[in-house]
């Protein structure tokens, strides 16, 4: 299978990945993601591109670090890394569906359904999940060794809500005004933004 230029401008990808794989399992054409699609495109980057993605791989004790691996106008994907201590806060993702896998190491997430009790789980090298809009959680490294995981969001670059403390979410999660933008201008907020 051959591509055409117009299909190459439909989505952006990092140099170190820019290849056949990546770009047969990006889909610049879905305008949305399922939590399961979101998934199994997280788990098969972690596993099928990880020389790639361990070239890639850097850390900041100042903040967790991130690189985007690729964007369209359907979906957002992110490697990021964790040194121990380093956490999010308490957030939502404004409506987004997302996914995470573990590439290395383990993170512990805890997450809530609206009007849910807090749940938490330790997320293992290798370990993949999908999850709807209308959930809230903060990872974090409490353990003794780096770690790094690869993120996917759809629709891409709906702006993160932050709370308190996960019982702070409300008894349902709206979804923010998504931008249905063109690539470029989504390229501008990828980089102003970060995951």
């Amino acid at each position: 299978m051959t591509s055409t230029y117009a299909e190459q401008d439909q989505f952006d990808l990092h140099p170190v990945l820019d290849g056949r794989l990546l770009r047969d399992v990006i889909h610049p054409s879905r305008d949305l993601w399922t939590p399961r699609e979101l998934r199994d495109l997280t788990s098969f980057v972690a596993s099928e591109l990880t020389t790639g993605l361990l070239r890639i791989l850097d850390y900041s004790e100042e903040r967790r670090w991130w690189a985007r691996l690729g964007l369209t106008e359907g979906v957002e994907l992110w490697l990021l890394s964790w040194l121990p201590g380093q956490h999010t806060e308490p957030h939502d993702h404004g409506g987004s569906a997302g996914s995470f896998t573990v590439l290395t190491g383990k993170l512990q997430e805890d997450y809530r359904y609206p009007a849910g009790p807090i749940r938490s789980a330790v997320r293992d090298t290798g370990d993949a999940l999908g999850f709807g809009s209308g959930r809230a959680h903060q990872v974090l490294n409490p353990f003794d060794a780096p770690a790094a995981t690869v993120h996917a969001y759809s629709p891409p670059l709906v702006p993160t809500r932050e709370y308190a403390s996960l019982l702070d979410i409300p008894d349902s999660i709206p979804p923010l005004p998504a931008q249905r933008l063109p690539l470029a201008e989504l390229r501008q907020l990828a980089d102003l933004e970060g995951p």
